[in-house]
């Protein structure tokens, strides 16, 4: 299967060779740790709130904008960094994005106005947009033709640097005020010097493949008619707006939910958010390599719905419950990501760059909607009413009974 697998993508992914599966572990390693460091630093943006909020006299509304435009510059930018990577590898666009990154938080922690926040997120979210679909496709170039644990392995690390955000905020921004958000400029300079060497190896692999004449595969056929294959993909973006919004939902608000409904202080709220986030890097880590077992589109089903009743309580839930429940929700709703880019690929064999931007960008883009319209619908209706509404969103789940089998057992 994996070397079937191997064989349905473009220059410069092309049959998986030995130099990838001797370094695959440790460029797996870096690729995480990276990715982990990249999203550290996107989630400090989100821990800043509850700080700029009152200092700077924001609305819900304008909360949400700064989520919406940090992640839409990202949603926008990551399929067209994607397509072009696919055409034309950039073994050193990693670094690019996370110098992107780092003006932005230099920004962000100097930002004398709303308008220079704005900035700063749109500048955070560029450098994510440059580092995502290139980081992915080294991540599969170095599998091993274990699509799901790369993915996993890739996603995990960024899902991990997510839920230390908050807690670094908790204990680094909060008490020393927003100044403190440029001190993770550092974390950004140390990632960028760990993908400049994972950049090194690609561009090796790339070099000697051209040495060894690699010609560009021909491309695989998933057995789906173009008809099939899109109205798939159609189903998988409505599933990934169903994950994200929800998603957006606790990331982005659920310290204010606690702060308002339970009365916390907000060093307890961050903690809280901070044991969500966590539970979301574990079930990313699950999900790959079950996904690898029992098939993608079983997991994609079981994670997207299966969350739904978790959901369904949580807005009835006192503080206790609502911390318990959203652990299940944050490790269920998780695990169907990577599974989900890895199904993506096999339905569109070849385009490596281009899915993972896709999908890379959509979860940005979800996410950024979902920031600002729930930021608006908080403001007319108040936080209570929005959980008991999104408790709704994972019942788009069913959708992916309609989710054809691809290939053999372990793709679904």
């Amino acid at each position: 299967m994996a070397a079937d697998d191997a064989k349905s993508i473009t220059t410069p992914a092309v049959a998986t060779s030995p130099p990838a599966a001797v370094v695959a572990m440790p460029i797996l390693l870096a690729l995480s740790l990276g990715h982990g460091m990249n999203d550290l630093m996107q989630s400090v943006l989100v821990a800043i709130y509850p700080i700029i909020k009152p200092s700077f006299g924001l609305s819900y509304t304008q909360i949400g904008l700064i989520g919406a435009l940090f992640s839409c510059t990202g949603s926008v930018l990551q399929p067209i960094v994607g397509t072009l990577t696919d055409r034309r590898p950039q073994p050193y666009s990693m670094m690019v994005g996370m110098a992107c990154t780092m003006s932005g938080l230099l920004l962000l922690g100097f930002a004398p106005a709303y308008w220079v926040i704005l900035l700063a997120a749109a500048l955070i979210g560029t450098g994510s947009s440059i580092f995502h679909p290139e980081a992915s496709r080294i991540a599969r170039i170095a599998s091993g033709g274990r699509y799901g644990l790369a993915q996993s392995m890739f996603q995990t690390g960024g899902n991990i640097g997510t839920s230390i955000g908050p807690l670094l905020a908790a204990l680094i921004v909060v008490p020393n005020g927003q100044r403190s958000a440029s001190f993770f400029a550092v974390v950004a300079l140390g990632g960028a010097l760990l993908l400049g060497w994972a950049g090194r190896w690609y561009k090796a692999w790339l070099e000697a493949h051209a040495r060894n004449g690699a010609k560009r595969a021909p491309m695989a056929d998933s057995g789906l008619t173009p008809t099939r294959v899109w109205i798939s993909i159609a189903i998988l973006v409505a599933l990934m707006f169903s994950k994200f919004i929800y998603m957006a939902s606790l990331s982005s608000y659920f310290t204010f939910y606690l702060i308002e409904h339970f009365h916390v202080t907000v060093d307890t709220a961050q903690y809280c958010l901070f044991l969500f986030l966590a539970a979301t890097a574990a079930g990313t880590m699950l999900g790959g390599p079950i996904g690898d077992r029992i098939g993608a589109r079983n997991v994609i089903l079981a994670s997207i719905l299966g969350v739904l009743p978790f959901t369904l309580v949580l807005p009835y839930a006192n503080f206790f419950w609502t911390l318990a429940l959203s652990v299940p929700i944050g490790l269920i709703l998780a695990s169907a990501f990577s599974v989900i880019v890895v199904y993506a690929q096999s339905l569109v064999p070849g385009r490596v760059g281009l899915i993972g931007g896709l999908f890379f960008g959509l979860a940005f883009g979800a996410s950024g909607l979902g920031a600002a319209g729930l930021g608006a619908l908080a403001d007319r209706i108040g936080l209570d009413a929005v959980y008991r509404i999104c408790a709704w969103l994972p019942a788009i789940g069913l959708l992916a009974l309609w989710l054809p089998k691809v290939g053999p057992r372990r793709l679904g």
